[in-house]
C-alpha cells in the first residue's frame, strides 16, 4: 500500500520536531495528528503563523511514543507499506526518528522511501512546480493532511502523463 504523507516541522534544521504529520492512503484512508503543545517548542513566527495557525485541533500527540502508536494503529491494516512524500529530506528522518531512528522502523514500512519531485524531474516536468496549480486540489497549505492528499493527487497525474 502506498502512503503519501507530509509532515509539518519546527524548522529546516538539524535538530528539528514535528508539529503534525497527515497520510492518505491509495484506498483513501487518511490520517493526521497535531502535538498538543506547539508552544513548548522553539517556533519562530513563519512557522506559527503558516503552519500552526492550519491546525484542526482534532487529533492530538504528545510526544513521539504517543504518535508511533497513532501511526502504527493507522497503518495495522496493511501488510506492507511504501512511504511517499514530495521533497522527503526532512519528513522521511522525521518518520523515522518517531521509532527511534530508521533501523527501528516496523518491517512492513518499506526502508526505501519514495518522492513525487524525483518522479517530476523523471519525466521531464520542473519539481519547482506550485503542487496545488499542478494537482487540481485546493485548501490550506501547510496543513500536513491537505499537503499529503496534493502530494497523493499529484503522484496520480503523473502516472497518467
Amino acid at each position: 500500500m502506498k502512503i503519501f504523507f507530509d509532515t509539518e516541522f519546527t524548522g529546516l534544521r538539524a535538530v528539528s520536531d514535528i508539529l503534525s504529520i497527515g497520510m492518505v492512503a491509495e484506498d483513501g484512508s487518511t490520517f493526521y495528528s497535531e502535538i498538543d503543545r506547539p508552544e513548548l517548542l522553539n517556533i519562530d513566527d513563519w512557522i506559527r503563523d503558516n503552519v500552526i495557525a492550519n491546525f484542526t485541533k482534532e487529533k492530538f500527540f504528545s510526544d513521539y511514543p504517543e504518535l508511533r502508536k497513532q501511526i502504527e494503529v493507522f497503518l495495522s491494516p496493511y501488510k506492507k507499506v511504501e512511504m511517499w512524500s514530495d521533497c522527503l529530506a526532512y519528513d522521511w528522518v522525521l518518520f523515522c526518528e518517531l521509532w527511534s531512528g530508521a533501523l527501528n522502523v516496523p518491517d512492513y514500512i518499506y526502508y526505501i522511501p519514495f518522492d513525487i519531485c524525483t518522479l517530476m524531474k523523471a519525466k521531464g516536468i520542473d519539481p519547482d512546480i506550485n503542487r496545488e496549480e499542478f494537482s487540481g486540489i485546493t485548501g490550506i497549505k501547510h496543513n500536513a493532511l491537505h499537503d499529503a492528499k496534493v502530494i497523493k493527487a499529484c503522484y496520480e497525474k503523473l502516472l497518467r502523463e
